[in-house]
């Protein structure tokens, strides 16, 4: 409620003491006409009673909330339990219209300023951490891997003849079945090792357009962040190889934001080259809920055709997690826990590094990777044939998440491909290892439990090596 235009009798309060609230209240009213008129991420992340506040002012524009209220659609934004309607502040009529997201709702103006101001504070923050030229983007609510489908769905549109994506090979599954979800034929293209190093192997990409024929070719598919000891992806030469032949390049960003060099590559890849669209992840990146995906181009019409590729209105669920969670970090919040990660990655890496030599290992160099590192494990197998993975049960078990044993051997067929040693990102992997990364939002404690947990579970499969042998030693004769 707005006091300013209202005469509050001084025998329910006395003006002096009024006059204190409504300063408060009007410094907070600023606050909101700064951000709906600028646009702009606010310095300093607010309070989670005045983000509130301007949420709940936001869905009070939505049709459904309006107390006179008579609905004869098919679709009224009715919520029947009332821990759903409080769980999304009112908000029901989700963002878009049927068939585009970026269009406005008649019925909704406030979940259409919710969303299209989101997309502006991204922006902001897209530009603000290093990618100036990036012309727009927008949030998708969808998972990464769908929302590459859509981009690759939207590129069909200008490209109807071309049926190949020619991707740098990365063993992840989401990325490579948005290929195939979109009707499409995915061209793997593996990686050059260097010692057990992964890169791209640029060369190839070229070989392959030669083959192929450009006019038979949908775009070309790189990723920026990916597991060790694979590196990202040389997106600067692929972008300068998308603008020679005229060839559309898509790039797979999913947790780049959070890592400077990548944001700097992707600027610099833009202005020597080609790329038409980055996707990013929103949990990644944001620290939100899973369930959103950022769409960025250098090419703001670009962005419009995948937005109506979309089929039907949108969910603003995502809209309404990130808008808050950047409310509350603000610029100088968001910056302050990038500039933690990459110190942590340094830290992470330095006792890795410890680990390794006094155990007989080494971290697998992947140097243009500066989110994931990997960590051999030749030395703790009890014998050839018992698989190591055990090891990432013990450390599961343990509480610790996300780190991942990779082993020789193992094979997966994901829509009649057939990848050779899953999750190496190569065939013929010999050595087995561990990767762990150093993630936004990680902290130096965790970094230390870790290293505790790992420590005894080394120790522990050592032991049941150490036992094995003794059990195996041949007996002494007389």
């Amino acid at each position: 409620m707005n006091f300013d235009h209202i005469n509050v009798p001084g025998k329910l309060v006395p003006d002096n003491y009024l006059q204190l609230g409504l300063a408060a209240q009007r410094s907070k009213q600023r606050s909101f006409k700064e951000l709906l008129e600028k646009r702009k991420l606010p310095e300093t992340g607010w309070s989670d009673e005045q983000i509130e506040e301007l949420v709940l002012q936001l869905a009070s524009l939505d049709s459904n909330n309006f107390p006179h209220k008579v609905g004869l659609g098919e679709r009224e934004a009715r919520i029947a339990c009332k821990l759903v309607a409080r769980r999304h502040y009112n908000f029901g009529h989700g963002i878009g219209r049927s068939g585009d997201l970026l269009e406005a709702q008649p019925k909704a103006a406030g979940s259409t300023l919710l969303a299209r101001l989101t997309n502006a504070l991204i922006l902001d923050l897209v530009r603000g951490i290093g990618l100036s030229s990036c012309a727009g983007c927008f949030l998708v609510p969808m998972c990464t891997g769908m929302t590459l489908t859509l981009c690759l769905q939207s590129l069909r549109k200008r490209r109807p003849g071309a049926k190949y994506v020619l991707w740098s090979r990365i063993d992840q599954k989401s990325c490579f079945k948005a290929i195939t979800a979109a009707g499409l034929e995915p061209v793997i293209i593996p990686c050059q090792v260097n010692g057990e190093s992964l890169h791209t192997d640029i060369n190839l990409f070229r070989e392959k357009i030669a083959l192929l024929g450009v006019e038979s070719i949908l775009c070309l598919y790189t990723t920026t962040s990916c597991f060790a000891p694979r590196n990202c992806d040389d997106i600067a030469e692929i972008s300068k190889l998308s603008l020679q032949t005229q060839l559309p390049h898509l790039v797979n960003n999913a947790y780049g934001l959070q890592a400077k060099d990548i944001v700097r590559q992707l600027e610099r890849a833009n202005q020597i080259g080609r790329i038409d669209y980055f996707v990013q992840s929103s949990d990644k990146n944001l620290l939100v809920p899973v369930g959103g995906a950022i769409v960025g181009s250098f090419n703001e019409s670009l962005l419009h055709e995948v937005a109506s590729s979309y089929a039907g209105r949108a969910s603003g669920s995502q809209s309404l997690d990130v808008l808050m969670t950047l409310l509350s970090l603000g610029r100088n919040g968001f910056q302050s826990l990038i500039q933690q990660r990459a110190e942590n990655f340094i830290y992470l890496r330095d006792c890795l590094e410890k680990f390794a030599e006094s155990r007989g290992e080494v971290v697998i160099d992947s140097r243009y990777n500066s989110i994931s590192l990997a960590i051999t494990l030749g030395t703790i197998a009890v014998d050839e044939k018992e698989s190591i993975t055990q090891l990432g049960s013990m450390l599961h078990m343990r509480g610790v998440s996300g780190a991942r044993v990779v082993v020789p051997g193992q094979t997966k067929t994901i829509d009649g491909h057939k990848f050779v040693d899953f999750g190496s990102h190569r065939n013929a992997l010999k050595v087995p290892y561990l990767t762990v990364a150093s993630a936004l939002g990680i902290t130096r404690e965790e970094i230390d439990k870790f290293f505790d947990i790992f420590g005894k579970c080394w120790h522990q499969l050592s032991q049941n090596k150490n036992e094995s042998k003794t059990k195996t030693l041949p007996k002494a004769t007389d």
